[in-house]
């Protein structure tokens, strides 16, 4: 048998990768203040990778104590290039600055997802992927973003791996999933674990 996840998510990347892998999903937004969660942990030395599960978590806890009963999963993603970690760009300058800054060396996406009910945490994974880009000349970087566009303002890295941004790019270590924002292979094994899905 079967259950309806709900994902603590607004994001339509999250929900469609999770409606074309079968799983009945009702999206309900989390109610969350990311940045004043995030600002306690900037000097405490989380982790990005642990700063990606707080978040998710939060997201977890918060709609399943909304939602009685029901199997809530909770995701965020967190960019870090060393210990400075990204966030979405609020305007198309700092797009700019993000891909100066990404521009011939490796980050890491740290995409984390957690599994609530009633309140309580289930379980909790981040799927890590390692991203290289290739140097980029300043002046291609302004060409770039006027041809994507608001697209760029999308993503925690000014890119959507999954269009153009893919050109920005020279190695990829990690699954395609984890990269758009949801470790979905260890989310469905555990859904499957916990019988909510069929397997």
């Amino acid at each position: 048998m079967t259950e309806k996840i709900i994902l603590a998510s607004g994001s339509p990347f999250r929900k469609a990768m999770l409606v074309s892998a079968g799983v009945e999903i009702e999206a309900v937004p989390a109610e969350v203040d990311e940045r004043a969660l995030e600002a306690p942990l900037k000097d405490s030395g989380v982790s990005p990778e642990d700063v990606a599960l707080v978040l998710a978590e939060a997201k977890a806890t918060e709609v399943s104590e909304r939602r009685p009963g029901a199997l809530v999963l909770g995701c965020d993603q967190t960019l870090s290039l060393g210990d400075e970690v990204f966030h979405k760009p609020a305007d198309m300058e700092g797009a700019r600055r993000h891909l100066l800054a990404l521009s011939g060396k490796t980050h890491q996406l740290n995409s984390a997802a957690v599994l609530a009910r009633d309140g309580e945490v289930l379980w909790r994974h981040v799927g890590v992927a390692s991203l290289t880009m290739r140097k980029l000349d300043p002046a291609f970087i302004g060409r770039h973003l006027a041809r994507v566009g608001a697209r760029a303002l999308s993503s925690v890295g000014a890119y959507q791996i999954e269009g153009e941004g893919i050109q920005l790019f020279e190695r990829i270590e990690g699954d395609y999933f984890t990269i758009v924002g949801l470790p979905l292979l260890s989310v469905l094994k555990e859904l499957r674990a916990l019988g909510a899905i069929d397997g």
